[in-house]
């Protein structure tokens, strides 16, 4: 495991309580060099009234407290707390159902017809035999494994 993979993981530990207690969700963390700085970046979401700048600052205020206690990072860095946007990603098979009826872009590990990525409306997602099932702009039905996908998100297109 790498200094920036172990750096993302205790951060998820301290910020998960966080979001959790304000009632939101931990998307994801990330940790990475952009334009010669470091960045501490954080995607948080909730299943109603979505994310504002006030909810973002409340986190990174926290947060930073706890950044600063902890000591994880030792050298300098910017904190970043945002919203996933209206095209958030699909990570865990719960978004998956959490999204039925909303239009995803899919893009696949290996491709199927010779195809990479596909548009449609979410369907059905069946977490138990891990598959979702697409309605194709074309009118056909496509079931795709969770674990054929490179990336999915949501799709405003």
């Amino acid at each position: 495991m790498s200094a920036a993979d172990r750096i993302i993981k205790a951060v998820e530990g301290l910020a998960r309580p966080i979001t959790e207690e304000m009632g939101l969700e931990l998307l994801e963390v990330q940790f990475r060099q952009e334009s010669g700085h470091w960045i501490l970046r954080l995607f948080i979401d909730r299943e109603q009234g979505g994310i504002n700048v006030d909810i973002c600052a409340s986190v990174s205020r926290q947060l930073s407290a706890c950044l600063e206690v902890e000591d994880i990072i030792s050298h300098a860095y910017m904190l970043e707390i945002s919203s996933p946007g209206a095209e958030r990603p699909l990570k865990r098979p719960e978004d998956f159902v959490r999204f039925v009826g909303r239009r995803v872009k899919i893009k696949l590990n290996e491709p199927i017809s010779g195809e990479y990525a596909f548009f449609g409306i979410l369907t059905a997602a069946d977490i138990d035999n891990k598959q979702i099932t697409l309605a194709l702009d074309n009118a056909e039905q496509m079931t795709i494994d969770l674990e054929a996908m490179a990336k999915a998100r949501l799709c405003l297109e």
